[in-house]
């Protein structure tokens, strides 16, 4: 199994962000709590978890953290 997180404009269309990989979901949770600041101020909105490209859950809106 692979974590990834899904970064997305407001509109829920892709944008750019880290692409890490993680092993197990909450190494990737951790991971983006730190992180969360960061990418809001890079311009990601919302953020999906997959796991293996499948949603885990998500969209979750950054201006909630």
């Amino acid at each position: 199994m692979t974590f990834t997180w899904r970064y997305e404009d407001g509109d829920g269309q892709p944008v750019d962000g880290p692409a890490e990989r993680f092993d197990d979901q909450s190494e990737a949770e951790e991971w983006f709590s730190s992180v969360w600041p960061d990418l809001h101020h890079a311009g990601v909105v919302q953020v999906t978890l997959l796991e293996d490209g499948t949603e885990v859950y998500g969209p979750m809106p950054l201006s909630a953290q």
